[in-house]
């Protein structure tokens, strides 16, 4: 069957590649697969050649044949140089190379045809097959065996990081139990998670994770949710309350029905998310690709060129030692450095974020968020708490304020906002026998229904003045939230409500401003307390009484002067404002789903410190990406223009491919480690 490559999203070959050989070592081939764009019926068997020994053997068995081939070179070199060997000479000699060789070498040389055979001529296995079988053929036979050496323990070394970003990345967000208790009619039994049925009941032992989203049943329970939210700190949850997959169980034995199904949890989504995010390439990381491309062919050439141009310009010219210069150049040029250790980078900076909580839904956002110079968000739930409450009931002498707040309470009752809840919680469970119909939400100014066939009104002030109802009060008067009514064209009264800001909201805009960020405040909420809050938070600018347009119309000014923008919402109801802006971000990712699906960047725990957390995770990970390119080009350019100058041996070469190689691989794992 004719073989047809495989290719991603963006045009880059999937198949016959280092980067698929050493993915695949790691039994990490989804990391740089995603979802092809286009898969033309290539698919690997058990016998396709590719190893998947990390994740079915030991370290050991990856090492091993070049233990066997360093140990062989070692001792050749010694009978050459240290201890000669009258026996180790001619044929005997040659063999014993070859037979060092051979355990590195061979799946190289594999590599190498098998890739011609499917059409991709240039790869990184072709250069470093000509230039250690060239070593052979000019007989510098310790240099040959060495290159392929170091080549392989580079490759080793590279299988065993991706393994290690990979089993990261899983293990911070793969927290399903596989199996759960199911309570029935006073008896337990233990199912597959999978086969739990909403509606079930499951017993949650101290110590346990819990497998489904729920509800839980039982009176009061501890858990440890930081495999969703990075935080350390135990939540304490109360009967009826929602508790999700992955939050393991403190202290009591618990019960909880579950409410949602295995598939369709807040943890799978997180997990298929983040998993995803890989797919979604930074500018950096398809450059690079991209040059890798054409630089390949490029250098091999330029190494023809450097063999057999000097006949025709240099007086004595030897073959022999201008093969040598060409084979170290071609060693040199192997662009392993730059193609493996960019993606583990952005791999790095992914899994760092995911450990604390932030969801970055690929590494195109971390470059994003990494340039950011506004941040500009939305109060309510993201600078505040969110949780409102009644401060005071002010009415018309001529209103009954339990008949008002009955009808207000019922017309809420149709709305998600938090006022909502607040409104309920002060006048009590909703009277459904309140007369009340034809109810519709108006965007940015609240809702309208009818009583008797009389219009009655509930919402901010601008909802009396679109009805052009009349009052005898200033509305800037008022600090507090306030809901206005209005019941057949008359004004009724008002409602004040108060939200408390978020403990860390100023600390968040002082870390905004360290990294040289702007803050800005959209709120359709009252301009006084908006610009209350926005004083006591320290933020630059803050706008209150605005409409979902008047956001967007925000945003663009602050684009029209070229500069970048992050909106902080809940990436449903400014889901306009989210598409204009260069990275959306959404606060309360485990309460909505919606959020989870169009936020760019998804920071579990409402917390807004993270965001500039996030903006030095995208920076710190650039500066690494960057710190890479840079040292390859440098130490390869240095090393190549030595090599064609006849200046660099084989020794040198093996430093700037494979030595450069891992530095790099070194320094991008020095992401998961740091602390933000």
């Amino acid at each position: 069957m004719e073989h047809k490559h495989i290719y991603d999203a963006q045009g880059k070959q999937l198949c016959c590649t280092q980067t698929e050989k050493i993915y695949n070592q790691a039994g990490a081939q989804r990391l740089i697969q995603g979802a092809p764009a286009q898969d033309q019926g290539h698919s690997h068997s058990d016998d396709d050649g590719h190893d998947h020994s990390v994740a079915e053997g030991s370290t050991l068995k990856l090492f091993l044949p070049a233990i066997i081939s360093f140990v062989l070179l070692i001792v050749a070199i010694a009978m050459d140089n240290w201890v000669p060997q009258e026996w180790f000479k001619g044929w005997i000699r040659i063999i014993w190379y070859v037979l060092a060789y051979i355990p590195v070498g061979f799946p190289v040389i594999k590599d190498a045809l098998k890739s011609i055979g499917k059409g991709e001529i240039f790869s990184e296995f072709l250069l470093m097959s000509i230039a250690t079988i060239g070593a052979f053929a000019i007989k510098e036979y310790p240099e040959g065996v060495a290159v392929m050496l170091f080549y392989a323990v580079g490759e080793v070394f590279q299988t065993l990081a991706v393994s290690r970003a990979k089993s990261n990345i899983k293990a911070l967000l793969d927290q399903r139990p596989d199996e759960v208790t199911i309570v029935e009619a006073n008896s337990s039994r233990v199912i597959k998670a999978e086969a739990a049925a909403i509606g079930d009941l499951i017993q949650l032992k101290p110590g346990e994770k819990l497998g489904l989203d729920g509800e839980l049943i039982s009176d009061t329970a501890s858990f440890n949710t930081a495999a969703l939210t990075g935080e350390s700190k135990p939540d304490t949850k109360t009967k009826g309350e929602v508790v999700l997959a992955g939050m393991i169980n403190m202290n009591t034995v618990s019960l909880v029905k579950v409410t949602t199904a295995y598939q369709d949890s807040k943890l799978s989504k997180i997990l298929e998310l983040v998993q995803n995010a890989t797919s979604q390439k930074a500018p950096t990381e398809l450059f690079i690709r991209k040059f890798a491309k054409i630089y390949t062919p490029i250098v091999v050439l330029l190494a023809i060129a450097i063999c057999l141009l000097p006949y025709f310009f240099v007086g004595q010219y030897v073959f022999s030692d201008w093969l040598y210069r060409a084979l170290v150049f071609l060693v040199i040029s192997c662009p392993c450095a730059l193609v493996i250790s960019i993606p583990l980078g952005y791999f790095g900076g992914i899994g760092a974020a995911s450990r604390n909580g932030i969801l970055f839904k690929g590494s195109n956002f971390l470059d994003a968020m990494a340039a950011i110079q506004n941040v500009v968000m939305d109060k309510t739930g993201t600078m505040t708490e969110g949780v409102f409450k009644v401060q005071e009931v002010r009415l018309e002498p001529d209103f009954d304020e339990a008949t008002i707040l009955k009808l207000v309470n019922k017309i809420e009752s149709h709305s998600s906002h938090p006022v909502a809840t607040a409104i309920r919680e002060y006048a009590g469970e909703v009277d459904e026998s309140v007369n009340l119909s034809d109810v519709e939400e108006i965007p940015g100014h609240g809702l309208k229904g009818s009583v008797d066939d009389k219009v009655f009104l509930v919402g901010n002030f601008k909802l009396l003045d679109k009805f052009n109802i009349r009052y005898t009060i200033d509305p800037n008067t008022i600090v507090y939230t306030t809901i206005a009514i209005a019941l057949d064209n008359r004004f009724v009264g008002y409602i004040t409500i108060a939200d408390s800001i978020k403990e860390d909201s100023a600390q968040t805009i002082q870390l905004l401003h360290k990294l040289g960020v702007k803050a800005t405040m959209l709120s359709g909420d009252k301009s006084t307390v908006v610009t209350y809050v926005a004083k006591e938070l320290g933020i630059d600018k803050a706008y209150g009484d605005l409409l979902p347009e008047d956001k967007v119309n925000k945003v663009k000014e602050i684009k029209a002067i070229g500069e970048s923008v992050a909106f902080v919402g809940d990436g449903v109801n400014d889901a306009p404002v989210v598409a204009l802006s260069d990275v959306g971000i959404a606060m309360g990712g485990l309460g909505s789903d919606a959020t989870i699906e169009t936020a760019d960047v998804v920071i579990q725990d409402d917390k807004p410190s993270k965001i500039p957390m996030a903006i030095n995770i995208g920076k710190q990970t650039k500066k690494v990406v960057y710190q890479n390119i840079g040292l390859a080009f440098v130490v390869k350019g240095v090393v190549l223009i030595l090599g064609a100058g006849g200046l660099a041996t084989m020794w040198e070469a093996v430093f700037a491919d494979v030595g450069v190689s891992l530095i790099a691989i070194l320094n991008a794992i020095r992401i998961q480690k740091m602390k933000f």
